[in-house]
């Protein structure tokens, strides 16, 4: 029931948020182990993702990982109802600005089109991501922003129109536990982290089937792992196994 709804303000938006939606141990659960992790990263990489900003991908280990991520039954009614049941998670990976970090300038995800000869083409969607919290993320913490209806503009115009303030651009602050589905084309900015805390957002990309890039780097997933999950749900999942 609340599938519907959601695809409905998916496609006027761009975007839905489910709140409250995941389990909030399991966050718990995952942050704890991935904590260390990051910090480790952090402290040994050069920012990835502009002025102090980060990406690292997301291990597959228990309890990073978690089966309720992936195969929630209401993401996966939301996604498959606005691609179609042929889909596959190829992307698992975390988004971390931290203090100091500035406004991004507005763009889109995956900015190369399916097709070079015309990239205004308007198309269904083929990719669509999914991201939840590690930590809340209220105004201070650098919540992304989105300009709703973009998705759905050819792009020079859909940046004219923000440049020149015709559109109303929209932070989206959450809480743990909710979980922001969004098309990667609506234009939309991360805004800066002001607290000693990094925004930790976990993302997972659903993709058609007939889709492929190597936009992001990706972890691998363990043997146990692999065997732990049903038939179903490995053919859910485009990553490489160890």
């Amino acid at each position: 029931m609340l599938s519907t709804p959601a695809i409905h303000e998916f496609q006027s938006q761009g975007y839905c948020v489910l709140r409250n939606h995941f389990d909030s141990h399991l966050i718990h659960e995952c942050r704890e182990a991935f904590w260390p992790r990051m910090l480790r990263f952090i402290e040994n990489t050069e920012p990835n993702r502009g002025a102090h900003r980060y990406f690292l991908p997301l291990p597959f280990d228990p309890p990073c990982f978690a089966a309720q991520f992936f195969f929630d039954p209401c993401v996966l009614a939301i996604v498959q109802g606005l691609m179609d049941d042929r889909i596959v998670a190829d992307q698992w990976g975390c988004d971390a600005p931290l203090p100091g970090s500035g406004y991004q300038e507005f763009h889109v995800d995956y900015q190369r089109p399916l097709f070079a000869e015309m990239p205004d083409l308007s198309l269904p969607a083929y990719a669509i991501v999914v991201s939840f919290g590690l930590v809340r993320i209220p105004q201070e913490r650098g919540p992304i922003e989105i300009v709703p209806g973009t998705h759905r503009m050819k792009r020079a115009h859909a940046l004219e129109a923000v440049k020149t303030e015709k559109l109303a651009v929209q932070a989206v602050p959450m809480e743990i536990g909710d979980v922001l589905i969004r098309h990667p084309w609506a234009l939309h900015r991360g805004t800066p982290n002001t607290t000693g805390i990094p925004r930790a957002l976990c993302t997972i990309r659903y993709v058609r089937r007939w889709y492929a890039d190597a936009s992001r780097d990706v972890e691998h997933i363990p043997g146990a792992v692999w065997k732990s999950l049903t038939a179903e749900q490995q053919s859910l999942m485009r990553f490489p196994v160890s």
